[in-house]
């Protein structure tokens, strides 16, 4: 715990406030994050982000739910076969499942855009055009977690009463009203877990951006954990990048802050 936690956080945090060239190391106080909050990039990258985090959190875990409602049924049948297809994705291995989204998003070649071309619509650049990056990127992410979030929804829809649903049928209550009325409360405590781990999953978003786009067109897709790469492992400012990495903590915990007291329990 002290070597590979509490060191390396610690070593990082030292070094936000030093500059390092080669292997000296210069304190430079907080030039660094004063240096953050002046560049522009960093401000689109956050703006990247937040974008992404307020479009594809809510549609993953709206998706997720209702996989979930229904997969727990009884009426379905083969549910086994399903949670097990819904929930590949995130057991997928990404580089190969990104290379897959890259050929099928293919501008010219792509299988997408055959398929749009046969109702006569003109073929989309998914990859190079800013709007359209951010919904591939939005797409991939979309399709690899609902399934994680769904298995969490069924672990918490398979905790609920089944008398609660029996007398609210005596009383007349449809399914739609014993979904508003008893499944969603119910949740609560899931839906708190599973958008604060989606957000901050989001917040650290890399992957999806860095194999597909590269964070292009134009840093159109450049998230800050992006750019946080960039700037340590391409250009070498290790003393910037973790200033970038603080802050980014900071803004994480924050927001999480936030959706605990927004969504949590009213006797906390």
């Amino acid at each position: 715990m002290l070597i590979f936690t509490v060191y390396p956080v610690l070593s990082s945090f030292i070094l936000s406030f030093q500059e390092v060239r080669g292997i000296e190391k210069t304190f430079v106080g907080f030039s660094n994050y004063t240096r953050l909050f002046q560049d522009p990039v960093f401000y689109k990258s956050l703006l990247n982000t937040f974008q992404l985090l307020i479009i594809q959190v809510p549609i993953m875990v709206s998706l997720a739910l209702l996989i979930a409602v229904g997969l727990h049924s009884s009426m379905v049948k083969g549910r086994a076969l399903f949670r097990i297809a819904f929930f590949m994705p995130a057991i997928t291995a990404l580089i190969a499942a990104s290379i897959v989204f890259m050929i099928l998003l293919d501008e010219h070649f792509g299988l997408v855009n055959y398929f749009l071309s046969l109702f006569g619509v003109e073929g989309i650049k998914w990859l190079t055009s800013p709007f359209w990056a951010k919904a591939s990127v939005i797409l991939v992410m979309t399709w690899r977690w609902t399934g994680y979030n769904m298995v969490i929804f069924l672990a918490g829809l398979q905790n609920i009463p089944s008398d609660l649903y029996e007398a609210a049928s005596i009383d007349g209550a449809g399914k739609v009203k014993q979904f508003f009325w008893i499944t969603i409360p119910q949740l609560k405590p899931v839906f708190i877990f599973t958008v604060v781990m989606s957000t901050i999953g989001t917040l650290q978003l890399f992957d999806e951006p860095f194999i597909l786009t590269a964070g292009g067109p134009n840093n159109a897709t450049t998230t800050i954990t992006l750019y946080l790469y960039e700037t340590g492992f391409k250009y070498f400012e290790f003393g910037y990048a973790s200033a970038i990495a603080y802050v980014l903590v900071l803004i994480t915990a924050i927001i999480s802050w936030i959706q605990m007291k927004l969504v949590g329990d009213d006797d906390k």
